[in-house]
């Protein structure tokens, strides 16, 4: 439950020349040295955010006077006024560091009771985890109904974690094992510990340990952030999701997986919004686990472990499910200088680029399904089915940024195919390329049977692993093939 060095995480604190680590003189550590803090105004206020802080308990008291000795280096702090709401001692108003009239004599202690009425289980550290609390000198978990991120912060500040990065349920860290204490939790945010927010009466639930609650705080020394990234990508706002947990990176499955779950890897990642949730291992398939399966963000989380899922590792998928996102990216991503406008569907219509903070279009010269391929998959809308020209989706405004584009077809990026230089084309608008994408194409639908050049198409158009195939051939329907759905109804 505690650190073994007796520090906080969140603040450099610690509590010496008594009879354990909850129990001394107060020394804090500024300008990396240690030093004392004066008692004038020292109470229990105070000894209440220095024993939450350590993790020790509740304060008993809170001696002045250099009960525990006196001090011999500097006295940072004077005058100390806390509020009792507080995570940190360092938190609390007072005279700036090293400013006061006191000597050592004055010197500030602090007697915890030690034992602590709460902490995080089976997570990363001391600070992430399933929340258990005691009752009836027995642990118990807290129920995952009502539980957000007000009350994962009363958890964070109670134990000294700092604050509350996400508010995981759905077992996020394992199920418990004792009885489940509390359930529909609803603190106000300025409790001083969880038993003082308000709740069903202890013992009094409807829920399973399959619906456990935990937190993820600012203290752990782990950044949220830092435990999910992209690979494989472009960029590093685009690519395959992997998820760090008991330090070890992994995959997420992509049952489930749309774009409100990558909505939130996005804004965790700083990366803008979500432009497409690609599966199927788009960008590749992973090595080690596969941590998360059937994701299920309602699109407010601040982080992927606050949205519900199966627990950690628990999953009936392969590799070849693996989960990516490709984001805007507010910074400098390849992948956010592409977009098809003027139709009814983001992954058909008018190509456009940016550059230069304006966006332009491409000159349809040369334009071929290689080059409509790139675009697709860029923004993880399948295989092209065909490459409109002659401005087919209207005539842009402004640039003509690209033209004579030549891609291999390997590119992850149109940026990446050869082309002329930026803004040099001999083209007009009326030269505009477009391009119709197979995730365009709606559900499968019934239609009459239909020759076009020398195949048949049969009735049904076969979906498998979200692209539009055609049953004869299995591969992407070709033009022709689409102008003939587009007779029956079916407009890409």
């Amino acid at each position: 439950v505690f650190a073994d060095s007796g520090i906080s995480a969140v603040a450099q604190l610690r509590l010496v020349n008594g009879p354990s680590r909850c129990a001394g003189r107060v020394e804090v550590l500024h300008n990396q040295q240690w030093g004392t803090v004066c008692d004038d105004n020292w109470d229990l206020t105070e000894a209440r955010v220095v024993c939450r802080e350590l993790g020790c308990g509740t304060a008993l008291s809170a001696p002045r006077g250099s009960r525990f000795g006196q001090g011999t280096g500097h006295i940072w702090l004077h005058e100390v006024n806390c509020t009792g709401t507080e995570a940190a001692l360092s938190e609390c108003r007072a005279r700036p560091w090293g400013e006061h009239n006191c000597n050592h004599v004055e010197d500030a202690g602090v007697v915890c009771s030690g034992k602590p009425h709460l902490f995080c289980h089976s997570g990363p550290s001391r600070c992430a985890g399933r929340v258990e609390v005691i009752h009836k000198q027995q642990w118990g978990t807290v129920c995952d109904d009502g539980w957000n991120i007000t009350d994962a912060g009363v958890v964070c500040r109670q134990l000294g974690c700092g604050t509350a990065l996400s508010a995981p349920g759905g077992a996020r860290f394992g199920q418990g094992s004792g009885p489940i204490w509390l359930d529909e939790v609803n603190c106000a945010g300025t409790e001083a510990a969880l038993s003082e927010c308000r709740a069903k009466p202890w013992g009094d639930h409807n829920c399973h340990h399959r619906e456990d609650a935990s937190v993820v705080c600012s203290g752990s020394g782990i950044s949220e952030v830092a435990q999910l990234r992209l690979v494989n990508g472009p960029s590093r706002c685009a690519g395959r999701v992997e998820v760090l947990h008991h330090q070890l990176w992994g995959t997420v499955c992509d049952d489930s997986w749309d774009l409100i779950d990558a909505g939130i890897v996005c804004k965790q990642l700083g990366c803008g919004i979500a432009l497409s949730a690609p599966g199927a291992g788009r960008f590749g398939r992973g090595s080690d686990p596969i941590w998360l399966d059937d994701v299920q963000c309602t699109g407010t989380e601040i982080g992927l472990s606050e949205c519900r899922a199966r627990p950690w590792g628990n999953n009936n998928c392969h590799h070849g499910e693996d989960a990516g996102v490709i984001c805007t990216d507010s910074g400098n991503s390849e992948v956010i200088q592409l977009r098809l406008v003027n139709s009814s569907s983001r992954c058909a219509g008018r190509v456009e680029v940016f550059h230069n903070k304006k966006w332009g279009t491409v000159c349809n010269d040369s334009w071929d399904l290689k080059d409509a391929g790139v675009v697709c998959r860029q923004l993880g809308c399948g295989t092209a089915l065909s490459t409109p020209t002659g401005a087919h989706f209207g005539q842009g405004s402004d640039h003509i940024w690209l033209g004579n584009v030549n891609c291999t077809g390997t590119e992850a990026a149109l940026s990446q195919c050869r082309a002329r230089p930026w803004g040099d084309s001999n083209c007009t608008h009326e030269e505009d390329a477009g391009v119709v994408c197979s995730a365009n194409l709606p559900e499968p639908v019934t239609s009459p049977t239909a020759v076009t050049g020398d195949r048949v198409l049969p009735k049904f158009l076969s979906y498998t692993a979200h692209e539009f195939l055609c049953p004869v051939s299995q591969l992407p329907c070709s033009t022709s093939e689409v102008a003939a759905y587009q007779r029956w109804g079916v407009s890409p």
